[in-house]
């Protein structure tokens, strides 16, 4: 890492010379503590930034830890410069002071700094807490021998006095602490940030306690040999703070497996504390701190090793729950599976009743696989998971066999009336689409349905797998909707023993082979932009004059002709396609209502959305710039949505509409009458216009009472503030009808046919040479002129 080399280099070539000049003799006197005061101000004051810039350049608990941290060196900082002055201007520093203060300050924020460190060990907030206890109460009882028993027994002018020598040693006790404890936690890109912190309070402790032992004599001069272990601590500080910036990355995923390191390293200090009370006579811990610490230590060994035990069976009982669990979805697995299946056979043979399997398979996954890729073929599986969790009951065994074979264990005395419902609704949860990675995938399943009853003593579990495989590969091989449920007739047909292989390495049937071979041509037609559109032109019914035009999309086909949509839409739908369709429809209509706009024809241009692409936050923003390329007006676009395609995602789809709507994109409710929707669509979405679906719009001369629906949508819509359009008009007197209601625009065969681009150019020039002389009957000029142009057109076309 460029920036840590070159400031560890830093670091050390500064260390150095430091350390020649502490040993050298170089100086005396007064220029001794000056310069040593000096140093000392520079590296407080250039540490505390070094660990704001590293604050700044994180984020998270990693910016909070840092926060912390700059905290204390800040307070270190300020200490330093206090003790300067107190050491140059007064020349005999008073103790305590102001600046011990400060410098406390220090331990304080690197103790929460180092806590909010991320952790990437699986030990428990528990057993971690015990751990520092037990290291804490070590290092002070060695503490306590070496340094803290001399300074107690030498006493002091003051207790204040006392009471700050004893906290040196005693806050470097608990940072130490904290910091090992926090290295031995530590994520992996965390490690060596760490390992620089750690050993950079080692030496501040070091330094510190020396501090404390020669204040309390007396003897402490600036520019000593101790000194020389603070320049080490705040150099290698600057560089964990840059190590830390060179870290910024995205975390990596580890695996949550306790160390070697955190079970034997809270013993290692306790084995030291041993020795070291071993060593002296027990006079030296007679003191009743003493006393509160051994016993508190004791305490924790105990609960620490409680605890380990309870952590150990719970892992092995973790350990045998995952050994039968899928890893990806979470049920169970084929062991599992395989383990309750013997014991609902038993319990079948023993109280004569029965069990059911149902195996279901995903048709055409692979496909989603190879369109989507593995990552969204693993949140297909998960989602179809859930959907046949949502359908069985708790008592019920949900299993992923491997791949996309699912498989349902069902064990009850009331199994004869569920059996077929259970089966029956997990096929039809699979009606609805998935929506994954932002595409819509219809993706169902071949489900068979096997039962084991109390009249077949000698059924094995092994049989009725045969069995359920035998009907789910009938299922599959016809293509059967809903449940094929096994029969002797499918035992015959298909052979039980290779159901299995079969159904791996059967030739495809031919439906299968003619949808792959279609699929493979429309990805090709889509990459080479070989789908074309025609335009459906929309006519004012007050003025007779088109006011826009629809887009629909068509694909000519070298083998079948001129495709209409829905002969390959559905496959669009199906396998992941509606985002580079609806892409190459709108980049394809909007170039052709540039073409329109340089030949002073401002008609806007119609497009339909479906529900999960309005869903995509980032769909706006590629709309814009479509328009901003070609230096069209937002109004040049309309967006259609149908209203049944909008209830997955309201809020979000709302979201992106207000987006669309702002950018002056206007917005229309497509097939409205027909679809799952409610009228409070009208107020919670932004919308434009209205389009009666034509199944309605076809109705309204035989039937009066969709006759009266119409005039109230049309009445309602107008109190809103919407335009309505019809669309579906095939003769005069549906028009005139519309007329009267109060439609404002319409649009079907009656008037135009779809059109290409050039056709809705050569229409527009003539509309405008024939609509202005239309007398007060706009409908009789219309008649005439557009059933002209339908005839000329349909031969075209």
């Amino acid at each position: 890492m460029p920036k840590t080399a070159r400031v560890a280099i830093g670091a050390a070539v500064f260390f150095v010379a430091f350390v020649v000049w502490i040993f050298s003799g170089w100086s005396q006197g007064s220029t001794v503590e000056a310069i040593d005061d000096i140093v000392f101000v520079i590296l407080g004051v250039v540490a505390a930034i070094f660990t704001a810039l590293a604050a700044r350049a994180v984020h998270g608990r990693m910016r909070a830890a840092w926060v912390a941290i700059t905290i204390g060196m800040v307070g270190w900082a300020l200490g330093e410069l206090l003790w300067a002055y107190y050491e140059l201007a007064l020349e005999e520093p008073p103790f305590p002071s102001l600046a011990d203060a400060a410098y406390l300050v220090m331990p304080l924020g690197f103790c929460v700094g180092l806590l909010l460190f991320p952790a990437g060990s699986g030990q428990s907030r528990a057993r971690t807490l015990l751990d520092g206890v037990i290291v804490a109460g070590s290092l002070f009882l060695v503490s306590w021998v070496t340094i803290l028993s001399p300074i107690y027994s030498a006493g002091s002018d003051s207790t204040l006095a006392m009471v700050i020598s004893l906290a040196y040693p005693l806050s470097d006790v608990v940072l130490l602490t904290i910091a090992a404890l926090a290295w031995l936690r530590a994520a992996d890109d965390q490690r060596r940030v760490l390992n620089a912190l750690t050993l950079a309070l080692v030496f501040i402790a070091l330094a510190d306690s020396g501090f404390a032992y020669l204040t309390a004599k007396n003897a402490y001069t600036s520019g000593g040999v101790i000194d020389v272990g603070w320049v080490a601590g705040l150099l290698l500080i600057m560089v964990a703070a840059t190590s830390s910036r060179d870290e910024v990355r995205l975390p990596k995923a580890r695996a949550d497996v306790t160390s070697w390191a955190s079970v034997w390293f809270p013993y290692a200090p306790l084995l030291l504390a041993g020795i070291v009370a071993a060593a002296e006579p027990a006079t030296v811990f007679q003191t009743p701190l003493v006393g509160t610490v051994g016993t508190l230590l004791m305490l924790a060994v105990l609960g620490r090793q409680y605890l380990a035990v309870t952590e150990n069976r719970r892992l092995l009982a973790t350990v045998a729950e995952q050994a039968l669990r899928d890893p990806l979805t979470g049920l169970a697995n084929r062991a599992m599976f395989s383990d309750r299946l013997e014991e609902a056979m038993q319990r079948r043979e023993r109280d004569r009743g029965s069990v059911a399997l149902i195996i279901l398979d995903l048709n055409d996954f692979k496909l989603v696989n190879d369109a989507l890729g593995h990552p969204a073929g693993d949140e297909l599986l998960n989602r179809a998971g859930e959907r046949i969790l949502g359908c069985v009951r708790n008592s019920d065994t949900v299993a992923r066999l491997g791949g996309d074979e699912f498989v349902v264990l069902i064990d009850d005395d009331t199994l004869r009336e569920h059996a077929d419902q259970i089966a029956q609704r997990i096929a039809e949860s699979f009606d609805k689409p998935f929506t994954i990675e932002g595409q819509e995938l219809f993706i169902r399943p071949s489900v068979g349905l096997a039962v084991a009853g109390p009249d077949e003593p000698a059924a094995t579990a092994e049989d009725l797998v045969k069995r359920a495989d035998t009907a789910m590969y009938a299922a599959k091989k016809t293509r059967t909707p809903g449940v094929q449920r096994y029969t002797h007739e499918l035992h015959l047909d298909n052979s039980p023993d290779n159901g299995l292989i079969q159904r791996l390495h059967s030739a495809p049937s031919p439906e299968d082979a003619a949808s792959k071979q279609l699929l493979g041509e429309l990805r090709e037609a889509i990459d080479s932009v070989e789908l074309t559109l025609a335009y459906q032109p929309k006519f004012n019914l007050i003025t007779g004059r088109m006011v826009g035009v629809e887009a629909l999309i068509r694909w000519p086909h070298h083998r079948r002709g001129l495709l209409s949509p829905d002969e390959f839409l559905p496959l669009v739908r199906h396998h992941g396609l509606m985002r580079p369709v609806t892409d190459l429809v709108i980049n394809t209509a909007l170039d052709a209502a540039l073409g329109w706009h340089q030949a002073a024809v401002h008609l806007p241009v119609a497009v339909n959305m479906s529900a999960p692409l309005l869903a995509d936050p980032h769909l706006p923003a590629r709309i814009r710039r479509s328009l901003a390329d070609r230096d069209l007006p937002a109004s040049a676009l309309t967006v259609e949505i149908t209203e049944d395609l909008v209830l997955g995602n309201m809020e979000g789809t709302r979201d992106v509409l207000n987006q669309l709507r702002r950018s002056g994109i206007r917005i229309a409710i497509d097939d409205f009458g027909t679809g799952y929707s409610t009228l409070s669509y009208l107020c919670e979405l932004p919308v434009d216009e209205v389009k009666l679906d034509r199944r309605l719009v076809v109705q309204i001369l035989d039937d009066a009472r969709v006759a009266t629906v119409v005039r109230a949508v049309i009445t309602l819509a107008h109190e809103l503030g919407l335009i309505v359009v019809a669309e579906g008009v095939e003769d005069a007197e549906i028009a005139t009808c519309l007329i009267e209601f109060g439609c404002d625009v319409v649009q079907g065969f009656y008037f135009s046919v779809p059109l290409s681009a050039e056709q809705v150019l050569l229409l527009a020039a003539e509309h405008e040479r024939q609509v202005p002389g239309m007398g007060s009957d706009p409908m009789s000029g219309n008649a005439v002129t557009l059933g002209t142009h339908r005839a000329r057109s349909g031969r075209d076309l």
